[in-house]
C-alpha cells in the first residue's frame, strides 16, 4: 500500500475501518519514507497520533508528530502553517506527510473548509516533490464525506490496495462547489460600518466583546488583530468600506465582515505570497493562523468572511 519514494507529488486518500487497517496503511508509508531518508510529518487527531506513536516504537523519534486537532483546528491553517511550512524546511528533498484533516466530530460549519483544503492541496503541491497520505475513517464518517474523499484525491488506498479514483475532479471546481453562502448574523449581533476612519473603533469593539465573552488577554489580542486585518482588507480591496457583525454562538465568538470585493484566487489565505510580493495577500494568511475557523464566501458581487474563536 505504500508508494515508492517520491519523484513527483502523490496525494492518496486512505480509507480505513479500524485501528488495524489504519496502522497497516500508515506505518509502511512512514517506514518507506524513513528508509529513503525523507523527512516525515504526521499530523493526525490525538487518538490516532498516540496509536502511531506506539506503532512506530523507537522510530517515532525520527518523525515530526503533530496533533491535527490543535494544528489543524482551522482547516485554512493547515496548508500554510503545517504542510507548506514543513515542505519549506526541506526545499531540496521530497517530504512525506500523513495529514488527517477530516474526522468524526467536524462541524457542518467546518466541513466545507475541510473539503476545500483537501482539494487545494493538489494545486498548492502540484510542482513539489513528495507524498501526502490522508486517512478517512469510513466506519464513522458519513458516506457523502467518503464520496468527497474520492473527488479530492487522485488515488484511493484501502486494505485491498491502491486504485485511481474515478471521481477525482478539478481542485478549483471542487473548491468552488464549497464556496457556500454564509447565514446572515443573528438578531442582536453588534454591527458597524467599516471604513478608513473606523478601524480604531473596530479594534475597541472586538476587544470589548472578547472581554464580555470571557476570553483571556492573549486570545483577545489575537482576535482583535485578525478582525482588524479583515476590516483593513475591506477598506483596501472591498470598495473602501464594509460591514462588521460580532456575536457569540455555539461556544464561539464570531466576527463576520462583508464588502463589495471579490477574492478570485482560491488559494488566498492558504498559500503565503512571496516575500517580495507587492500585491499583499498576507492578511488572510494571518487571519487563518490566529482564528479557530475561517469561512469565506466570495462572488463577483461581494465577499463575506466569517472568523471564529472558540470559547
Amino acid at each position: 500500500m505504500s508508494p515508492a519514494p517520491s519523484t513527483s507529488f502523490d496525494h492518496p486518500a486512505l480509507l480505513y475501518r479500524d485501528a488495524g487497517e489504519y496502522l497497516a496503511g500508515t506505518l509502511p508509508f512512514i517506514q518507506a519514507g524513513l528508509a529513503a531518508g525523507e523527512p516525515v510529518l504526521v499530523a493526525v487527531p490525538h487518538a490516532n497520533l498516540e496509536l502511531l506513536r506506539d506503532g512506530l516504537g523507537d522510530d517515532a523519534g525520527q518523525v515530526l508528530l503533530r496533533d491535527m486537532g490543535e494544528a489543524g483546528r482551522n482547516p485554512g491553517r493547515i496548508l500554510p502553517g503545517v504542510l507548506l511550512a514543513f515542505a519549506a524546511a526541506y526545499p531540496d528533498q521530497p517530504v512525506r506527510v500523513i495529514g488527517e484533516p477530516v474526522w468524526a466530530g467536524r462541524t457542518p460549519l467546518e466541513y466545507p473548509a475541510c473539503v476545500q483544503h483537501e482539494a487545494l492541496i493538489n494545486t498548492a503541491f502540484a510542482d513539489r516533490h513528495g507524498a501526502i497520505l490522508c486517512p478517512y475513517d469510513v466506519g464513522r464518517l458519513a458516506p457523502e464525506v467518503v464520496d468527497d474523499a474520492y473527488r479530492t484525491h487522485p488515488i484511493v488506498a484501502t486494505a485491498a490496495g491502491r486504485e485511481t479514483s474515478r471521481f477525482y475532479d478539478d481542485p478549483t471546481l471542487v473548491a468552488a462547489r464549497f464556496n457556500q453562502p454564509l447565514a446572515v448574523p443573528p438578531f442582536g449581533a453588534a454591527t458597524m460600518t467599516v471604513d478608513g476612519g473606523s478601524l480604531a473603533a473596530v479594534r475597541q469593539l472586538v476587544a470589548a466583546r472578547g472581554v464580555a465573552a470571557g476570553l483571556d488577554a492573549l486570545r483577545i489580542a489575537d482576535f482583535t488583530v485578525a478582525v482588524n486585518e479583515l476590516a483593513t482588507n475591506s477598506v483596501k480591496h472591498g470598495g473602501g468600506a464594509g460591514t462588521l457583525a460580532l456575536w457569540t454562538e455555539d461556544g464561539a465568538l464570531v466576527a463576520q465582515v462583508s464588502d463589495g470585493g471579490h477574492i478570485a484566487n482560491p488559494l488566498a489565505g492558504r498559500v503565503p505570497p512571496p516575500l517580495d510580493s507587492a500585491n499583499g495577500g498576507r492578511g488572510l494568511v494571518l487571519v487563518n493562523q490566529l482564528c479557530d475557523l475561517v469561512r469565506v464566501h466570495t462572488t463577483p458581487d461581494g465577499t463575506t468572511i466569517r472568523a471564529l474563536l472558540y470559547l
